[in-house]
C-alpha cells in the first residue's frame, strides 16, 4: 500500500517538489590533523570540551590522529562543521608542552553518503 495520495488534478511535479523540500543537507566530517606539539591529554580534554566525547573516546581519537595523521571527530551539517573546525583552531596552545604556540589544525570534508 502506498503512503502517498494522489488527488485529481495534481501532477507528478508537485510530488517531486515535495520530495525535494524534505531532502537533508549533505553531511560533512570535521577532521583533526596530527602534529607533534600537543599532548594526548590536550587532545582528550579538547574533544571532551568541544564535542562532549567521553575520555575513553577521546583517547581512542587521540591515538588514531597520532598513528594515522588524522581522525574524524564529528559529522554534521556544513555550517556546524565550520563552527567546530573554527573552535578547534581557537582552542589555544597546550599548556603541557612549552614549545606549543597555538591550537591544533582541523579541516572539513564532505562525508560519504
Amino acid at each position: 500500500m502506498s503512503d502517498t495520495i494522489t488527488l485529481p488534478g495534481t501532477s507528478k511535479r508537485v510530488k517531486e517538489e515535495e520530495q525535494q523540500k524534505t531532502k537533508r543537507q549533505p553531511p560533512y566530517n570535521v577532521i583533526l590533523l596530527n602534529d607533534d606539539d600537543h599532548s594526548f591529554e590536550y587532545v582528550i580534554f579538547m574533544l571532551q570540551k568541544l564535542f562532549g566525547h567521553p575520555p575513553e573516546k577521546g583517547y581512542q581519537m587521540a591515538w588514531e590522529v597520532h598513528t594515522q595523521g588524522r581522525v574524524i571527530v564529528f559529522t554534521t551539517s556544513l555550517e556546524l562543521a565550520e563552527l567546530k573546525r573554527d573552535q578547534i583552531h581557537a582552542f589555544g596552545p597546550d599548556p603541557l608542552i612549552e614549545r606549543c604556540k597555538g591550537s591544533m589544525s582541523a579541516v572539513i570534508e564532505p562525508a560519504p553518503q
